[in-house]
């Protein structure tokens, strides 16, 4: 009894502890982007590099700052994010019914792996000009190209997580009487959807790197017109400024989506070394 009461007692960490501890982590993500902000600023000040080539944050910053004040950020933003986005939800529902077909069904996958292996080494910017000739020039064909290039990692990650599923756990369920379709809803899909959602988040990314092609052709907005056009008009600051907007909002994306799945994935909890 005496040495259950003189057993110590772990205390959890304090919410002051805690505090300490994600303002340091803050702090070490941030001396990285401070540094190289400074390196930016410092290679065309001192004249390293000419500013013809890299403008400093500053002026890219100015640059920003004039977008937002005339009115055109929003404008261009705003027809970027409704391009990524509409390709990467398509993209996600067809890839996501895709992969559990081809990855439940063994049939399946053997007639319509041959198809899919041919059309995934089909680069999305190769088959542009067959999506033109096909939707036009307009919004459709730059839909088309941002699903093409989201469409592969969600459906090769669904195929991936549906085979990964342990065999053990769908004989017991159906060795205790229950239907293949609630095996399939109830065991096979919550198993898969870890490595679903890591085939959304790089369908995120790819997004975005489509996104810059698809508007650099018969567009006249977004961040990828924007770039484009301040390059070959020689706004070099606005063109930076388009290169960081998309590069934000691929983070912005990207953290969305690993939001989502947290939320949605709360029973899967990682390990850190660093807790």
């Amino acid at each position: 009894m005496s040495a259950v009461l003189d057993a110590p007692v772990v205390r959890s960490p304090s919410r002051f502890l805690k505090l300490a501890r994600s303002l340091g982590r803050v702090a070490e993500r941030g001396i990285g982007i401070v540094l190289f902000l400074a390196l930016w600023e410092a290679l065309p000040r001192l004249g390293i590099v000419s500013d013809a080539y890299l403008s400093p944050p500053s002026a890219v910053l100015a640059s920003i700052v004039q977008l937002l004040e005339n009115g055109q950020l929003w404008k261009h933003v705003a027809a970027s994010l409704q391009r990524s986005l509409w390709g990467l939800v398509l993209a996600s529902v067809a890839g996501v019914v895709l992969g559990l077909l081809v990855g439940g069904f063994r049939r399946l996958a053997a007639i319509v792996d041959p198809v899919l292996q041919l059309f995934r080494q089909t680069s999305a910017f190769a088959l542009f000009p067959v999506f033109i000739l096909f939707l036009g020039i307009g919004e459709l064909s730059k839909v088309a190209i941002i699903f093409w290039a989201s469409f592969w990692p969600v459906l090769l990650s669904t195929v991936g997580g549906v085979k990964q599923v342990d065999r053990l756990l769908v004989n017991s369920a159906l060795s205790m009487g229950a239907s293949r379709r609630f095996v399939f809803f109830k065991v096979v899909l919550p198993a898969s959807l870890p490595s679903i959602f890591t085939g959304v988040r790089l369908a995120g990314a790819y997004s975005i790197t489509a996104l810059v092609a698809a508007e650099m052709i018969g567009a006249h907005s977004g961040l990828g017109f924007l770039t484009l056009n301040s390059q070959e008009t020689f706004q070099i600051p606005t063109m930076y400024a388009g290169i960081l907007l998309l590069a934000t909002l691929g983070l912005l994306l990207n953290y969305l989506l690993a939001l989502l799945e947290r939320r949605l994935l709360r029973w899967r909890r990682g390990l850190s070394l660093d807790e």
